[in-house]
């Protein structure tokens, strides 16, 4: 069967490309940052906090909706969208990532993947066909194949054993998308740990298949950072041109900033709402820790020139206060900060990328958190 395009590359500068991508619930621009919602809500900031800082798209974990509340449940109430009041492109992750974090509570084999409800304890089965059928009835713009993700550093053989199976369940899932299709897409994984010949034998038998786009899985995992960038400068040239490229799990201001660079189009990572639950912002000169005793006296807004309201509208001090008393409202505001943060560090790169000057955009970039906060009074 032909797969369809649903990508136009618009423009690029270098690697870096300028990107849109159209869904059934509207148009994702690219670069992408996604806002993780795992139970269909971001912890700690409103939907509309989300839509107004730039968000075109934001993500659903499978694994976690298939349990509570249920995805028939969620289909019988009209979908993720109608469920959650998000009106914009949702994109679920298959449960891949539980089968390394939730190690010690499931079992693969080649038919699926069982799993101990952290919830209840119940046993449940997660099979290609089930992660198909589950994303099918959350009605998720686009639906990611599932696959085994191993930690680094790895043993080849396991790193080997997990990429086959994930290549034999990329198959499996196709099969289960297209004996139903609908209007949403499906994206396939590429795995191979830090072995670059498994990368590429990843995948081109992902490209032979044929997916809608295409995601770098099993980084983020514990290897450092050169690791990481390494095997998207392996992987990035044997995926098509024409399809978008999603890096999953992933990750910080320079990362994102470095794999636009090697040609990525879309991220997804929990750190600005987590980081900002535990009191850190990210700014344009470098992240701040609110937890600092520094910053209890200290009136400057994180940034006066930011558009932002919160984070040009309310004082260090302040923010500090909220952190140390554990008071919500802190959790809150620096996760919106934050969110807002990565969404402007992404108008900034499409920009750039417009204008052909993604290099000098980065360079900026990294100047100014390298220059660093300015001195309090």
């Amino acid at each position: 069967m032909t797969v369809p395009n649903h990508f136009e590359l618009l423009g690029q500068s270098g690697d870096a490309r300028l990107g849109r991508l159209t869904t059934p619930h509207g148009v994702v621009r690219t670069p992408a940052f996604m806002p993780v919602g795992t139970a269909g809500a971001m912890k700690g900031i409103h939907w509309r906090e989300i839509r107004d800082s730039g968000a075109d798209i934001v993500l659903g974990n499978t694994y976690h909706l298939m349990l509570r509340p249920g995805a028939e449940r969620i289909a019988a109430l009209g979908g993720l969208q109608v469920f959650t009041g998000w009106k914009g492109p949702m994109l679920t992750d298959s449960g891949g990532f539980q089968v390394m974090s939730l190690a010690q509570l499931r079992k693969v084999t080649e038919h699926a993947v069982t799993f101990r409800s952290h919830i209840d304890g119940a046993s449940v089965e997660l099979s290609p066909e089930r992660a198909i059928e589950v994303q099918r009835l959350l009605g998720s713009d686009i639906a990611m194949q599932l696959d085994e993700c191993v930690r680094l550093p790895a043993e080849r053989n396991d790193i080997e054993r997990a990429m086959q199976l994930s290549l034999r369940w990329a198959e499996r899932c196709k099969l289960a998308f297209e004996s139903a299709p609908q209007g949403h897409m499906l994206f396939g994984i590429v795995q191979g740990g830090d072995v670059p010949a498994l990368r590429h034998a990843s995948a081109r038998g992902l490209v032979d298949l044929g997916f809608h786009g295409y995601a770098i899985g099993g980084l983020a995992v514990g290897e450092p950072q050169d690791v990481m960038l390494r095997m998207i400068e392996e992987t990035a040239p044997h995926l098509p041109q024409d399809r978008p490229r999603y890096l999953m799990g992933v990750g910080t201001p320079d990362d994102l900033l470095h794999a636009i660079a090697r040609g990525i189009d879309m991220f997804d990572c929990v750190l600005p709402t987590r980081n900002g639950r535990h009191g850190l912002a990210f700014t344009r000169r470098g992240p701040v820790n609110l937890r600092n005793a520094r910053h209890a006296d200290d009136p400057r807004p994180l940034d006066e020139e930011s558009a932002w309201p919160a984070t040009s509208g309310y004082s260090r001090a302040y923010l500090h206060h909220l952190i140390k008393s554990g008071e919500a409202l802190g959790a809150m505001l620096l996760s919106e900060i934050n969110i807002a943060y990565y969404q402007g560090l992404m108008q900034g790169a499409r920009d750039a990328i417009a204008r052909g000057e993604f290099g000098d955009f980065s360079a900026g970039v990294r100047q100014a958190w390298q220059r660093g906060d300015l001195t309090p009074r």
